[in-house]
């Protein structure tokens, strides 16, 4: 099976479980996007608060700590010009940063399961690599349209 994401930790153990969540849903925005052709990864970094934070602080001047964080490395121009053309290299989508921490809290706030809260923070670091974004109502309905299909495939829902 071709493997769309590289994960890595910083400030907690190793955890199959998470593994498993994260390649689960990120093969799937792989396939929902036609990407799977593609020489095409995404880097995930699962972490704490206070790593987030720095991160946040560095690339953001954003001094706090947050849920998850994106870093594409192509605008969104060049991906849809990568997938129109099948470019046949391999290179990294970007990088998604994840608070574990955060995950668990906002899941118990939420009323739903670590592994949707998961999940989510997956689907939406992608999206927001792929060029998408939530500032403006109308991006807003198109990224969340995206997000909830990846999420309504895999049956992994709010409850």
């Amino acid at each position: 099976m071709k493997q769309y994401v590289e994960i890595t930790y910083k400030g907690i153990e190793q955890n199959e479980s998470y593994e498993k969540i994260i390649e689960n849903v990120i093969t799937q925005c792989f396939k929902n996007e036609n990407m799977e052709q593609l020489n095409l990864y995404v880097s995930i970094t699962l972490t704490v608060p206070e790593v987030i934070r720095e991160i946040n602080l560095k690339y953001r001047k954003i001094d706090r700590a947050t849920d998850v964080l994106s870093f594409p490395m192509f605008e969104k121009e060049e991906i849809d010009n990568i997938i129109k053309n099948n470019y046949d290299f391999e290179d990294c989508l970007g990088d998604i940063v994840i608070s574990i921490p955060k995950v668990q809290e906002q899941a118990n706030e939420y009323g739903h399961s670590f592994e949707r809260e998961l999940s989510y923070m997956c689907v939406h670091g992608f999206y927001h690599l792929m060029g998408y974004d939530h500032i403006v109502e109308s991006d807003k309905k198109i990224m969340r349209a995206k997000e909830d299909e990846v999420l309504n495939i895999l049956h992994i829902t709010r409850e």
